[in-house]
């Protein structure tokens, strides 16, 4: 509700007139008025200093001069205004740090105009009766990628949660913590966890890895404290409890969607809409929790972004293309924009029945996959990508006039015919969009206000009850 202040205006003060006559020169005439503040006022001038005198601006030539008298030692002052110093200090020493301002207190509510009724994308949310306790993670050997630390806790919580981590099924934020609803049954212990890497994308074949994964008590996140603000008993709002609770609920929103930033998507939440050259939309949302006046607000909004559509390759190609791609050959041109729209692409194969493994394609050959030859051992005996895939796998490579997607390492490229190979589900379009892809997104995300607010309600229903009921978190 907006308040209205109501401001009296000053009062205008009338310019003064001019005094008429006076000094020569001036006559009857009226002078103009002048701004004192535009200009500044002038100051007497000084008196002319007497003859004789030296000037004293300026630097010392040499150290000459007239030495100054020495000042008179002053007295020590006494306690009241040694007290009287220090009060002043104290009134206008330097601010204090940021954790400790605190913001005043609203005075009451608007009563000018009338009452509306707003609705707003918040929602209540329950604070868990349980503090949250948090563990520090190491996993040696040290791994970058959040995926993998994800998939290596995620193993460990399958094997050890009903034996050493008392049913508790912690939140994992990538890196090096971890959140508990409760304590876990030990302060510090290590586990050994074996994940095979199916989805490096480099064409190595998937081996078995250990780890070792250190788990030790770092610290308890006290909701105490976060009850009292919300009850209006504490001034400063826990910012460290919010962003515990904050991670712990992007994490579980992370397991089932895609994580961009502070959204995640799916195509589960709405069915996907093309927006032509093999890409789609995938709507997806935004969370954030909040600390108010009324209790803790956990914010809701939906948004879309632009997901590659896991087509067939070929599909792809003809998309890019915009023409049948069976028939001939391709050009040098449009195998450069093909070249420049698979780069970085992961494609999984078809052409073997039980495995699906993933690559990460790095280029297009500049030859058809007819005339490509590579040696097969240390004798540099040459065998065709036609011969090899049909006497290894027993696959017939129909559309031998494309050219074959590069995949692996740069210095020992594999060959993948593209018919071949399917697009893997779930990967962003990073690049720029064109202006029929721009408008098919517009009239995607453009919605009026009752459906979105169904949209929003909707996925409260169902995605969110079960993240949130998921690790013993409330909502209402």
């Amino acid at each position: 509700m907006l308040e209205v202040l109501e401001m009296t205006p000053p009062p205008q003060q009338q310019p003064r007139r001019q005094p008429r006559g006076g000094g020569g020169g001036g006559g009857g005439r009226k002078q103009p008025l002048q701004s004192s503040v535009a200009q500044p006022k002038a100051e007497p001038p000084h008196p002319p200093p007497p003859e004789g005198a030296k000037r004293c601006g300026g630097k010392r030539r040499g150290g000459r001069g007239r030495a100054r008298p020495a000042e008179e030692p002053r007295p020590a002052p006494g306690p009241v205004a040694a007290a009287a110093a220090a009060a002043t200090r104290a009134v206008i020493g330097p601010p204090v740090p940021g954790k400790g301002l605190s913001f005043c207190r609203r005075p009451g509510f608007g009563t000018v105009g009338a009452r509306c009724v707003v609705k707003a994308n918040h929602f209540l949310a329950e604070i868990p009766d349980k503090d949250l306790t948090q563990y520090d993670v190491k996993i040696t050997p040290e791994v970058t990628s959040r995926c993998v630390n994800r998939a290596i806790i995620a193993e460990l919580v399958r094997l050890y949660r009903e034996s050493d981590l008392g049913m508790r099924l912690p939140a994992y934020d990538g890196r090096k913590s971890l959140y508990t609803a409760g304590a876990l049954p030990f302060d510090a212990r290590e586990f050994v966890v074996r994940l095979t890497d199916h989805d490096s994308g480099t064409g190595v074949p998937p081996r078995e890895r250990e780890y070792r994964v250190a788990i030790k008590f770092a610290a308890r996140a006290d909701l105490h404290h976060l009850r009292q603000f919300i009850a209006g008993r504490q001034a400063d709002a826990p910012q460290e409890a919010v962003q515990v609770l904050d991670i712990v609920l992007r994490e579980l929103a992370s397991q089932r969607h895609v994580a961009i930033g502070r959204s995640f998507y799916s195509p589960d939440i709405r069915k996907p809409q093309r927006l032509g050259d093999g890409l789609q939309s995938w709507c997806g949302f935004y969370q954030s929790l909040r600390p108010t006046q009324m209790g803790l607000s956990l914010n809701i909004d939906m948004s879309s972004t632009a997901f590659i559509e896991a087509l067939p390759v070929i599909d792809f190609v003809a998309q890019i293309l915009g023409k049948d791609v069976m028939s001939r050959p391709l050009s040098d041109a449009n195998r450069i924009k093909i070249k420049k729209a698979l780069r970085g692409v992961k494609v999984e194969v078809t052409h073997r029945e039980n495995v699906r493994r993933k690559y990460r394609i790095s280029g297009v050959t500049a030859q058809p996959t007819h005339e490509l030859i590579f040696p097969i051992d240390d004798q540099m005996n040459m065998k065709s990508v036609v011969e090899y895939f049909k006497e290894m796998y027993g696959f017939t490579i129909q559309q031998s006039h494309l050219p074959c997607l590069m995949v692996g390492n740069q210095k020992k490229a594999n060959y993948l015919p593209m018919e071949a190979c399917k697009i893997v589900e779930g990967q962003r379009y990073t690049k720029r969009l064109n202006e029929k892809q721009i408008t098919s997104l517009l009239k995607v995300t453009c919605q009026r206000p009752r459906e979105k607010e169904m949209d929003i309600l909707q996925f409260i229903k169902t995605d969110m009850t079960k993240i949130l009921t998921q690790r013993n978190l409330g909502s209402t």
